[in-house]
């Protein structure tokens, strides 16, 4: 069983102004699945996550990262929570025999832009914007034979994720990063060990 993956990213000040501009400019860095294009999915969270939803829209097909921000932009509070849903498309094994192919399927991504009052200043510790990646096995498969194919597609989907990550920073004006998964284990270390396997 994977650890759940994810990507804090920091920036200057995230004001109430600032939140969906912010969030917008994450979610363009996304290169969203061929399958299931665009933003799926939008929820606010009032004050803390005990708190019931009091906005959920699912859109299909999806649409552009404004067009999901333009679904909350009236219900801006600095104490709220705002969820996105995206899919982008990752390397999978086959579940059958080993003679059938990999193939590129949607895999989700939710990212959640926390207002700087929303539970009890969440966005410090977790991150302005939190980007759940999921699983870490879709990076690792170490449960797969290291095959050609597979070395192929486990680095691929690596390549992808330092990318994305990367490009979020950057492009987004964050100041700051960092992916990490649940448990005590280092990232960073697990996917290098898991590379120099397939080398």
């Amino acid at each position: 069983m994977g650890d759940s993956l994810y990507l804090s990213l920091w920036f200057p000040s995230f004001d109430e102004a600032e939140i969906l501009p912010r969030t917008v400019s994450v979610l363009r860095q996304i290169p969203f699945s061929a399958a299931r294009d665009g933003v799926t999915y939008v929820a606010i969270q009032p004050v803390s996550w005990s708190e019931p939803t009091v906005l959920e829209r699912r859109f299909r097909p999806g649409v552009a990262p404004e067009g999901a921000a333009a679904e909350v932009a009236e219900l801006l509070h600095d104490d709220y929570a705002y969820l996105f849903e995206a899919y982008w498309d990752l390397w999978t094994p086959p579940e059958g025999t080993e003679k059938e192919k990999w193939v590129l399927e949607p895999s989700l991504v939710r990212l959640i832009a926390h207002g700087m009052e929303f539970e009890e200043r969440a966005a410090e510790e977790a991150g302005h914007i939190q980007i759940d990646f999921g699983s870490d096995t879709s990076f690792l498969h170490e449960e797969i034979a290291l095959t050609s194919e597979a070395e192929r597609n486990v680095r691929s989907n690596v390549q992808k994720l330092v990318e994305l990550t990367a490009r979020m920073e950057k492009n987004a004006g964050a100041t700051g990063r960092l992916l990490w998964s649940e448990s005590e284990e280092n990232l960073a270390q697990k996917l290098i060990a898991r590379l120099q396997r397939v080398q």
